[in-house]
């Protein structure tokens, strides 16, 4: 079985492909910080996989690969393709066991920090970003 999330201390340079590079570089001090006793905030990312289970539920890879397809062929523009794939990515639910593992994670988070609500920042985090023929930073979103 897959996993859905994989807390930071767990994760390591190698584990991009599972949770992207800004995740694995976060692991990667976390483990190396800790090491020395240098607090840093805790957290976990959620896994390629469960990523792709969410496009799977929700039948998005259709309607990505035809926007994609559009916008190549010229039926559409970049602003118009984004926006559409964008609303239906947004619109989409959860598989109700990885919203179940998120849940479950943010109450550990809770109890970890001694927290009853803590305060999060949801970042991407793209399994191919910065690659030498294709670069994403800074184009997505982060929710605090």
């Amino acid at each position: 079985m897959a996993e859905h999330l994989i807390w930071y201390e767990n994760l390591r340079r190698g584990d991009v492909a599972r949770v992207g590079g800004k995740n694995a570089s976060l692991g990667e001090m976390i483990s190396a910080l800790g090491a020395r006793d240098i607090r840093v905030p805790q957290g976990f990312a959620t896994t390629s996989d469960a990523y792709r289970r969410f496009l799977a539920a929700n039948r998005l890879e259709p309607l990505i690969a035809e926007r994609i397809a559009a916008l190549q062929a010229g039926r559409t523009s970049l602003h118009e393709a984004g926006s559409a794939i964008r609303t239906a990515i947004a619109a989409g639910e959860w598989p109700a066991d990885i919203a179940d593992a998120i849940r479950s994670a943010y109450r550990e988070l809770a109890e970890r920090t001694g927290r009853g609500e803590p305060s999060v920042a949801v970042r991407y985090s793209a399994t191919a970003e910065d690659l030498t023929d294709a670069s994403f930073a800074g184009q997505q979103e982060t929710f605090l």
